[in-house]
């Protein structure tokens, strides 16, 4: 067990709920955040704790936000002492052919997937250093890696997460901190399940074969991954025996990337 503390972004559900439960189970002092309705999302915080013993707080700050980004990180050093794990998980999805692509989704994409991503590190970072421990996982996509039509914003945001991280991981190497991006192929969280219904109006085909032919043609393993695998590796990521491991940018994607 452990009482170190770990900011979650986009944690009120998905992935990052999952990697949520996850780190309150290890024992860390848990900071959740993301959108939702704010009674459902204190159950959820409530139900947390109480299942894992862990303190779990939700902060609310809006991830296109940069001062509320600081602000995020500051309570949290307040509240706990330290921020030893932040996990950039905060993403936002939307698929349109790159002539129909409304230029406020590219520019809210870009702010959510990769700027937030740059502000949460930026503040968290120089504590981390201080006390010669931390640990960055930024939770990219397998499409960090390779690109898929109709999602110019978010491929380009996960590349850009996965640059952050290389340049981090070097910059931080010398002082005990490690960066680190892990690649999900897909996952069935609501994220995905709301981008199904655009794939299909975008390829002009049903949603059943948007899963078949789209979406699980592309991991050869013919099965989503799941939520608790990422959460896993995440976990492993934060732990002591993974304190060589930087600057890596780690497929968990069912053999996507391996074509």
């Amino acid at each position: 067990m452990t009482h170190r503390t770990a900011i979650i972004t986009g944690s009120t559900s998905g992935i990052g709920l999952g990697i949520a439960r996850a780190f309150a189970a290890a024992g860390y002092n848990v900071v959740l955040n993301g959108l939702g309705d704010a009674a459902a999302i204190e159950e959820v915080r409530a139900a947390l704790a109480a299942e894992t013993g862990a303190e779990v707080v939700y902060d609310q700050a809006d991830m296109s936000n940069p001062e509320a980004i600081a602000a995020m990180v500051a309570a949290a050093v307040t509240r706990f002492g330290a921020v030893d794990v932040l996990v950039n998980n905060a993403g936002i999805q939307f698929v349109a052919p790159i002539e129909e692509f409304p230029p406020a989704r590219w520019d809210l994409i870009l702010q959510i997937n990769l700027s937030a991503a740059f502000h949460a590190t930026q503040h968290a970072l120089p504590g981390m250093k201080a006390r010669g421990f931390g640990r960055i996982i930024n939770i990219a996509s397998a499409h960090a890696l390779v690109a898929s039509p109709f999602k110019s914003a978010y491929v380009a945001a996960k590349h850009g997460i996965a640059g952050l991280t290389k340049t981090v991981a070097l910059e931080a190497a010398e002082h005990g901190v490690t960066v680190n991006a892990v690649c999900p192929g897909y996952v069935m969280t609501p994220l995905v399940q709301k981008q199904i219904p655009e794939q299909a109006a975008a390829r002009g085909i049903s949603e059943e074969a948007v899963i078949r032919d789209v979406l699980l043609a592309a991991q050869p393993t013919r099965r989503f991954v799941t939520v608790e695998e990422v959460a896993a590796l995440t976990l492993f990521l934060a732990g002591e025996q993974a304190g060589s491991i930087t600057g890596a940018i780690i497929p968990i994607d069912g053999g996507w990337t391996a074509h």
